[in-house]
């Protein structure tokens, strides 16, 4: 087993999967996947399976499927789980439709292996905007998006929705999992600002985003209703808590 884990959640995902396991497993530092799989209709999860037979020269495929669709959040907090069972060090998260490059999954890591951060973000808005291939209007939503999160949480991130990230597992060995709320986008902000009132060191590095090609975006107008109106909730109830480790 290797020290690195990176959980991939997926539904209907076959156009990408194959490449994106591969294109990882192509890189020189051994990162183990962990496939979260969500019952996908397209037959990812059968895809995933049949990679499993190969020998991928030290790194392991994991696979985890879900009955139903359940939701970005908890297949992260099932993969989390399932990395601190099994004593990975470095736990990431990665899109699978190569919206992040997994080359970039190194620069990460060495932001928390070698150079003392505990949370590691992949930015695409820490050195201007990086988007490659969104519509103007989105680009928009999701930069202001990002500024009304700082503006009510207080958290020193500038891209505060971003699925790009390390953590070391310490980090989430002290948040109660189990106590996670949010689903969607939103889960994204609350893991950075649970970290933040944790006291962890969160440093942001800057990637080029590209949006899919292949495959159906997941995005939609609940998810933004999540985190518009969940952020406001999570930083009142944060009056009320103290953060212990769990």
């Amino acid at each position: 087993m290797n020290d690195s884990l990176v959980i991939i959640p997926t539904y209907n995902e076959r156009e990408n999967v194959r490449q994106i396991i591969d294109t990882v497993f192509s890189l020189g530092k051994k990162f183990d996947v962990l496939i979260v799989d969500d019952s996908s209709p397209d037959g990812t999860g059968e895809i995933v399976r049949e990679l499993q037979q190969r020998d991928f020269g030290g790194r392991t495929l994991h696979l985890m499927e879900r009955k139903g669709k359940m939701g970005l959040g908890t297949a992260y907090i099932a993969g989390f789980k399932f990395a601190i069972e099994n004593e990975y060090d470095y736990i990431f998260e990665m899109d699978a439709d190569f919206s992040h490059n997994p080359r970039d999954l190194e620069r990460l890591y060495n932001a928390c292996a070698m150079e003392g951060s505990d949370m590691a973000i992949g930015s695409r808005y820490v050195s201007g905007v990086n988007v490659v291939n969104w519509p103007m209007g989105r680009v928009i939503m999701s930069y202001f998006a990002s500024i009304y999160v700082r503006f009510i949480t207080g958290m020193p991130v500038n891209d505060t929705t971003a699925g790009f990230v390390c953590f070391k597992r310490h980090v989430l060995e002290a948040i109660d999992l189990d106590k996670v709320k949010f689903v969607g986008y939103a889960f994204q902000i609350e893991m950075k600002f649970l970290a933040m009132k944790f006291g962890f060191k969160i440093r942001e590095i800057p990637i080029i985003f590209t949006d899919r090609t292949r495959g159906k975006s997941k995005m939609s107008t609940s998810i933004f209703k999540e985190a518009f109106f969940g952020v406001i909730q999570m930083k009142v109830d944060s009056f009320f808590k103290k953060y212990i480790p769990a």
